[in-house]
């Protein structure tokens, strides 16, 4: 996919046409994943790009302490006095201003579709426990089938907690274990018994059977859909 830079609106020349044309091809780029139910990584990029022009229309006094990552320490000073003259020219903030009102404007109907998407994904999802659920679901197996497609993909997860400032979230990691084929001698309760005969280290874990009834791209849309609603669920149900 085409990559917008962190600063891509105040790097090299600030100028709206310019930049307006960096913009559109980049959400082109965009809306012909979305095209396609490709969701992830775009969406996620999608966002953070907007979310940034925000926090830099609110805090345009900012600016020096967007760039440190791009700089060495002996070029540090120098480079920012650069940054502060561009705040100080009012010609150049408000070019830069007139960028991410466009920006915003534009960003914001792609957001809403990669949503619609997204939420249209999660409610063709069907997620069943297989066999007794231990009291700590937080670490098991889910086998994910895609549409009618007969072959399973099993990955292994742990759900993870982390807190900020003001909250406490949930975070997913999984790791491929396996494939299988679904047939009528071979299903999620069987499956579940090889895996607890193959991994002794979760000798009771939890294992969910995730089904979607339509087939998207499994990269980059049901595998980040499913993983992110298995977390809703177990937190739900925990």
């Amino acid at each position: 996919m085409k990559e917008l830079g962190i600063n891509w609106f105040i790097e090299g020349s600030i100028d709206f046409e310019y930049k307006k044309y960096i913009l559109l091809d980049y959400l082109q780029e965009i809306n012909r994943h979305f095209d396609k139910s490709k969701l992830y990584p775009n969406l996620t990029d999608l966002i953070f790009h907007f979310n940034n022009l925000l926090y830099f229309k609110k805090n345009k006094s900012m600016l020096q302490q967007a760039f440190p990552q791009r700089l060495t320490q002996a070029d540090l000073d120098a480079v920012k006095l650069t940054y502060q003259k561009i705040v100080d020219d009012d010609s150049s903030m408000r070019e830069i201003e007139q960028i991410i009102a466009y920006a915003l404007q534009k960003m914001d109907p792609a957001i809403q579709t990669g949503k619609e998407i997204y939420d249209f994904v999660e409610s063709r999802l069907n997620i069943d426990p297989v066999g007794i659920v231990p009291l700590l679901p937080y670490h098991g197996y889910f086998s994910l089938r895609n549409g009618r497609e007969r072959m399973n993909f099993i990955y292994e997860y742990q759900i993870t907690i982390f807190e900020s400032k003001d909250d406490k979230y949930r975070g997913i990691n999984i790791n491929f274990i396996d494939t299988w084929e679904q047939s009528i001698s071979n299903t999620p309760e069987t499956v579940k018994l090889d895996l607890i005969r193959r991994n002794k280290y979760l000798p009771n874990p939890a294992v969910y059977y995730v089904q979607s009834d339509i087939t998207f791209p499994l990269e980059q849309t049901l595998l980040p859909v499913a993983k992110r609603s298995l977390v809703k669920y177990i937190s739900s149900a925990a």
